[in-house]
């Protein structure tokens, strides 16, 4: 079973979903036979990489709110975060554009390690407070899960490399209708908008997996004689020499 996931390393919600899903696939008895698929999301792909204000700064700009109600709405979801055993900290969390960073993912997919990397960005934004709109930040996270630090820095220093796999994920994203991260879609069948609880993912994981199992198979519709190769033999039928 495939499972995509359409996220951005600086969406709280990502994270807390990320969690629940992983939650939710130690339930599944057939996680060993999920692959789990990230896609890349911006939530603001005209954010500038530095900004001067802090997140609760950001954020009370952003919804027209004052600081200090920004701050009680962070402390809020950083709740439900401690609720799947992550820490938020939103009063030195560094906003920034976050591009780069999904070059890097596509790039670290290249080598095997896209799921390690993504989980790295989230913890380096939510929890460590790093800036990973820089590029000499990012290397190091690249370099840190074993990635080469200088191939993984040339990559970011050329704005056009895995760009194009970034925007054809943004585009798929448009073309379903997602509007908002996290976005789960599974066999391509059902999604799960939202970091919904552990029994949404579990209840979906079921039954996109029973109905994967009970799936018609094809029916035959060829006569006996067919052109066709088999074991690399291709036979002609019998009619065909007529």
């Amino acid at each position: 079973m495939k499972i995509e996931v359409w996220s951005d390393f600086v969406c709280p919600f990502c994270y807390i979903g990320k969690r629940r899903l992983e939650e939710a696939l130690t339930q599944f008895p057939h996680k060993d036979k999920v692959e789990v698929v990230f896609k890349s999301y911006e939530l603001d792909p005209n954010a500038p990489k530095d900004m001067d204000m802090t997140m609760n700064e950001l954020l009370a700009s952003k919804y027209g709110m004052s600081v200090e109600e920004a701050k009680r709405m962070s402390d809020g979801v950083a709740e439900q975060a401690a609720s799947v055993g992550l820490t938020f900290r939103f009063d030195t969390m560094i906003p920034t554009n976050t591009f780069a960073a999904h070059r890097l993912a596509k790039f670290a997919e290249t080598k095997g390690k896209e799921a390690t990397l993504t989980e790295q960005l989230l913890s380096a934004h939510f929890t460590e407070s790093k800036h990973i709109g820089s590029h000499e930040t990012l290397a190091d996270i690249a370099a840190s899960i074993g990635l080469d630090r200088q191939e993984a820095l040339a990559v970011l220093q050329d704005d056009n490399a895995y760009g194009y796999e970034v925007r054809v994920d943004q585009q798929m994203a448009q073309q379903m209708g997602i509007r908002g991260v996290p976005f789960f879609v599974l066999n391509e069948k059902y999604a799960i908008s939202g970091a919904q609880p552990v029994e949404t993912f579990v209840g979906a994981l079921q039954k996109a997996w029973d109905e994967a199992q009970t799936a018609p198979k094809l029916q035959e519709l060829s006569g006996s004689d067919d052109a066709s190769c088999t074991d690399g033999n291709c036979a002609i039928p019998n009619n065909k020499h007529q």
